[in-house]
């Protein structure tokens, strides 16, 4: 795969610059990224590359639902595997421009710098989203390091500078917010419905919420002790204390 641009080392971007002096990630930290949770469920979504990256990028795009077409014209048995039991659809040629008609994004992972300019521009042309993996430039979205548990997906993003950061404070994330969070997000999601129908304004309805997650005894902790009851017991009871008179 392509590393990110670094002094010396052979251009792989747009810039053509024969060698890279890093004029592509000139201000990459200061970018002003707007954070966004894509529903991908039913849309078609479009992986470039048949190898240990490309797999990674599938098997998110399959987490969240996607509509997965991969394009390659050979892939790691993993691939192939997901491909046979019908999970994705499987192109087995090389890139076309054709191939992001329809497509809601794409996500190249090839060690090519020609067919990843080409479908940048392919897929900048068409206003749509694009990531070329490890190139900042050939992006004009970039992939967080998730933790995801029922529910509960926490993103995190250092802007590109440092992936294996990112994944580091992932996995201690991981660690302190788990299930007992989850099972709490599905608990509260329950009342959603009841909050809106009896709290008229937003401010009964936040207050109602934050009663409960910011209750004494801490309901994250009665989770973790396994004593679900004991929440039901929470809400119910800010359920009597919110409810109008």
């Amino acid at each position: 795969m392509p590393a990110a641009a670094y002094a010396g080392k052979p251009c792989v971007c747009q810039f053509r610059k024969g060698i890279c002096d890093q004029t592509c990630v000139q201000g990459m930290l200061e970018t002003p990224f707007y954070i966004a949770c894509l529903k991908l469920a039913r849309r078609r979504c479009l992986v470039v590359g048949g190898g240990d990256i490309g797999l990674e990028k599938v098997e998110g795009l399959l987490a969240a639902e996607g509509d997965v077409t991969l394009v390659a014209p050979d892939a790691i048995p993993a691939l192939e595997s997901l491909a046979a039991e019908g999970s994705i659809d499987w192109e087995r040629r090389g890139y076309r421009p054709e191939d992001l008609e329809g497509a809601f994004m794409v996500i190249a992972a090839t060690n090519d710098t020609d067919v990843n300019i080409g479908i940048y521009e392919d897929a900048e042309r068409r206003a749509m989203l694009v990531n070329v993996v490890d190139v900042p430039p050939l992006c004009n979205f970039i992939l967080p390091a998730i933790v995801r548990t029922g529910p509960l997906a926490i993103a995190i993003s250092t802007a590109g500078a440092s992936p294996a950061l990112a994944k580091r404070i992932r996995n201690q994330i991981a660690e302190e917010y788990g299930e007992p969070y989850a099972r709490l997000a599905v608990m509260l999601n329950d009342v959603r419905g009841w909050a809106k129908g009896t709290l008229s304004t937003y401010q009964d309805r936040k207050a109602f919420f934050e009663s409960i997650v910011n209750g004494d005894p801490d309901p994250v902790e009665l989770l973790r002790q396994g004593d679900e009851a004991a929440v039901r017991d929470l809400i119910e009871a800010a359920r009597r204390t919110a409810t109008p008179a």
